[in-house]
């Protein structure tokens, strides 16, 4: 009786953590047949394979690259798994540079957590090798600097990056690591399943990526206010910032 009533406890307490994907379809650009980038933004739990939760339309998604800013909003095509709404995109590449793609969602209510979620999320597609911008402060009220730049990584290169909140680097800041499970892999047990490390003091963090897959890096924070849930309570709010990686196989 008693081992029934542990692992019910262990079962009930178990969070995954949530990750807000912003994938395209590669992160580099090298010939004109791969211009045509496509996007899926959809709030799950990438290790774990889901389940998708529903994603309100994004308060904004948009570019900044060497075009300047450009509103994306408009591009974004709901869809539907399970019940629970997603969003595609499409996107033309017309010039070499690096393009940094991001998105501020809707607060989302967790009830389990008791609290609202808003994870700022961002992705770097490098265009014909420019190379130019890749670590350019987006000015996201919490945000991932790559020190390392965002592509072009091997599979065992250490990703670096500086967690801020409005522009300051947030000393030992608690950071989320997933790796967006393609089906093969079945974590032992739920540690597995997301990888957590604390940045130093100068609110810098190292992870080296040990299989080629994309991986999401998640920074949290909390907010300076609170909001109302949908309950009419005041609750405080997660706010994320996320960046998304790809590493390849050295073959």
């Amino acid at each position: 009786m008693l081992c029934c009533v542990l692992l019910s406890l262990c079962c009930s307490t178990a969070v995954h953590a949530h990750f807000l994907e912003l994938i395209p379809t590669t992160d580099i650009v090298a010939s004109p047949a791969q211009a045509k980038l496509g996007f899926t933004l959809q709030f799950t739990h990438p290790m774990a394979q889901g389940p998708v939760m529903p994603l309100a339309l994004p308060s904004q998604f948009a570019v900044v690259g060497p075009m300047g800013k450009q509103d994306l909003l408009p591009s974004l095509v709901s869809k539907n798994s399970d019940k629970a709404q997603y969003f595609n995109a499409e996107y033309q590449i017309k010039r070499p540079g690096d393009y940094l793609f991001y998105v501020q969602p809707q607060p989302y209510w967790e009830p389990a957590e008791a609290k609202m979620i808003v994870h700022y999320t961002k992705v770097v597609v490098d265009a014909y090798g420019m190379e130019a911008g890749w670590d350019t402060e987006l000015g996201l009220p919490t945000e991932i600097v790559p020190l390392t730049r965002p592509f072009g990584l091997w599979t065992g290169n250490l990703f670096q990056g500086v967690v801020k909140q409005a522009g300051k680097p947030v000393p030992f800041a608690e950071v989320e690591v997933e790796w967006r499970n393609d089906g093969s892999i079945t974590p032992p047990s739920d540690p597995y399943i997301t990888q957590v490390l604390h940045a130093d003091a100068n609110g810098t963090f190292s992870y080296v990526m040990p299989k080629a897959g994309w991986w999401g890096f998640a920074a949290l924070t909390e907010a300076d206010s609170t909001m109302t849930n949908p309950e009419g309570k005041q609750v405080p709010v997660e706010q994320g910032g996320l960046i998304w990686v790809f590493a390849r196989d050295m073959k």
